[in-house]
């Protein structure tokens, strides 16, 4: 195995393995297994509120002393359209109706970007964790600036060249690099400026040949093989996210888990119809109801997720898990149900094997 970079070791690894920070999946447990077993454990804190992100910093610490990630939003606040909203609620009545429920009369957008959410701003700076990642793009100057005088390292998902020069000249630490083939949603700036939709391998090879920041691949990656390849390839290390959803320590549920334990897992899809931006996951009702209706776009994101959910509670009161986000990469098949220490010593062996 090559030395470890030297990104990693200010950063407190031991190995260049690195658990996604996958909102709603990951834990407290989750992330603490990872880092104590040497690698780089994340939180997905985006979904929530700043109090919510304290109370799940505070139990990672609990279990672990070493250093872990918590991963942010920086998506663009929502542009409402009061009249297509409408319509995608009509486009899902059909959906609702089977399980006697009326579509919402309206709806929301849950979450809070963190380009404006300054209690998650005061809570980082209070808590100080090692690892600040953001998702969907960077944050202002001054947000950078004020974690990164606290101690905070920093890394920034990008999925094209042009987001990975921005990372780069914000002064992030470290860029993710997530190939198409990634599980969950595309970290995508602006998804109505186009996606080159390049495989990790290629993605990892293009960033690292412009830019001078250390990359971290993602996407695919399921095991100490493919590590190894991407770290042949220019990364620094490698992120893994489906690779962890059957830990026993990950958030899913029983549905979730037989999902990527069937041959649904060889069929994901990338679409916006769940949540209003491009997410892969495993192929589901509310994926092939949309393909009816081709044409129809739905509302901004998070504005879509918002149906989304309420789509899913309803049809889940009647024992029904087919609307669920059931996030998974290319890569899914080959997930393994073990736990997250056992796990992480099954890649290194594997990485480091002839």
């Amino acid at each position: 195995m090559t030395a470890l970079h030297p990104l990693l070791a200010r950063m407190g690894l031991r190995y260049p393995i690195i658990q996604a920070p996958m909102a709603g999946v990951s834990t407290p447990t989750l992330a603490a297994a990872v880092s104590n077993a040497g690698g780089l454990g994340s939180l997905g804190l985006g979904a929530g509120t700043a109090e919510q992100a304290r109370a799940a910093i505070i139990a990672t610490r609990a279990q672990t002393d070493a250093p872990f990630n918590v991963n942010l939003f920086c998506h663009q606040p929502a542009l409402r359209n009061t009249q297509d909203e409408a319509d995608w609620l009509t486009h899902l009545a059909p959906l609702f109706a089977e399980f006697g429920a009326p579509p919402p009369a309206g709806l929301t957008s849950p979450y809070v970007t963190f380009l404006e959410d300054d209690a998650m701003l005061e809570m980082l700076l209070a808590e100080r964790p090692a690892v600040v990642s953001f998702h969907f793009g960077i944050p202002s100057a001054d947000r950078l600036a004020a974690l990164q005088q606290a101690g905070i390292h920093t890394l920034a998902t990008a999925t094209n060249i042009e987001e990975a020069q921005q990372i780069e000249a914000a002064g992030i630490g470290g860029i993710v690099a997530q190939g198409i083939e990634a599980g969950g949603h595309r970290g995508i700036f602006n998804p109505q400026g186009g996606d080159p939709a390049l495989p990790t391998v290629e993605l990892v090879r293009a960033i690292s040949s412009r830019v001078s920041t250390p990359v971290i691949a993602a996407g695919g990656i399921m095991d100490g093989h493919d590590v190894r390849t991407v770290l042949q390839q220019g990364a620094v290390a490698a992120q893994l996210g489906t690779a962890f959803i059957l830990c026993p320590e990950s958030a899913a549920n029983s549905a979730y888990r037989a999902n990527l334990l069937s041959e649904r897992a060889s069929n994901t899809r990338l679409t916006p119809v769940l949540s209003g931006r491009p997410a892969r996951g495993i192929v589901n009702r509310l994926m092939t109801h949309c393909d009816t209706e081709p044409g129809l776009v739905p509302p901004d994101y998070p504005v879509a997720y918002d149906a989304a959910k309420r789509l899913h509670a309803a049809a889940a009161l009647q024992g029904n898990h087919e609307f669920a986000a059931h996030w998974a990469g290319t890569g899914a098949r080959r997930a393994r149900a073990m736990p997250a220490a056992q796990l992480m010593a099954a890649l290194i062996e594997e990485m480091s094997a002839a």
